[in-house]
């Protein structure tokens, strides 16, 4: 058992240095991971360094010019609003005056061509009806003419009945 327990320790000895050479290989591997990667920090804060400030120079130099823009870019918005609202109101306006208007119109159209039917009918009536009248007594007169001047030619008459009589031999 004795001999079992000498491997035993020394399976295990080995183990603890392998894990050792490991673990020192995993240290070097990282320390030049490290390096490495400060050196690339390093140079990129050289190269955005002058960037960063160039462009906080920029920054600085255009923020009023931005402030400004923005304020009358407010300042145009308020102001064509309130026009908006204006031209609004007037065509609000102008669409009532014209409604009011043409409701006008409307009625005195319909005043006048009621007017205009209302004489209409009247001269029917007082010049219509009369002419009718008169028209038909002087029909009237003229039947009696003709029947007193047929009375009066009854010999003609005959004659002139067959005017093709005196033709034939």
């Amino acid at each position: 058992m004795e001999s079992w327990l000498v491997v035993f320790v020394a399976v295990t000895s080995l183990a603890v240095i392998l894990q050792t050479a490991i673990l020192l290989g995993i240290f070097l591997q990282y320390r030049r991971a490290q390096e490495h990667m400060s050196r690339i920090a390093e140079d990129l804060q050289a190269r955005l360094i002058p960037v960063l400030s160039r462009m906080q120079l920029f920054l600085d130099d255009t923020q009023p010019r931005i402030s400004t823009i923005v304020t009358d870019a407010a300042e145009i918005v308020h102001i064509a609003r309130g026009q908006a609202q204006r031209v609004d109101r007037i065509f609000t306006e102008a669409a009532d005056r014209l409604r009011l208007q043409l409701i006008h119109v409307d009625q005195i159209l319909t005043g006048t061509l009621e007017a205009v039917e209302e004489t209409g009918s009247k001269v029917r009536r007082t010049i219509a009806g009369p002419v009718q009248e008169a028209t038909a007594l002087i029909r009237g007169i003229q039947a009696g003419l003709d029947f007193f001047r047929a009375r009066r030619r009854p010999a003609e008459a005959t004659a002139s009945d067959h005017p093709d009589e005196g033709l034939f031999i």
